[in-house]
């Protein structure tokens, strides 16, 4: 299934087949929040994800992942 989400340190930001976008916590079957387009799902679980500190994925129609943000504690020693 194309919309399965998982990791529950994870928010996903999915279509939902009956229109709409879902925002979901990764392992979640259920939506955190329903949204008419897509960029009212990425406000709200950009803000959720902001707060909790956890990663964001946003997926396109198809199912794949478009984008991805990571709100948590990333290693300060990364080069580049």
């Amino acid at each position: 299934m194309a919309n399965k989400v998982s990791s529950s340190n994870t928010r996903h930001v999915v279509p939902n087949p009956n229109g709409g976008w879902d925002n979901k916590r990764g392992g979640a079957t259920r939506a955190g929040s329903h949204h008419d387009t897509k960029q009212e799902a990425i406000d709200a679980a950009r803000r959720m994800s902001q707060r909790e500190g956890s990663e964001l994925k946003i997926h396109n129609r198809d199912g794949k992942i478009g984008q991805s943000d990571s709100h948590g504690n990333d290693p300060k020693n990364i080069p580049g």
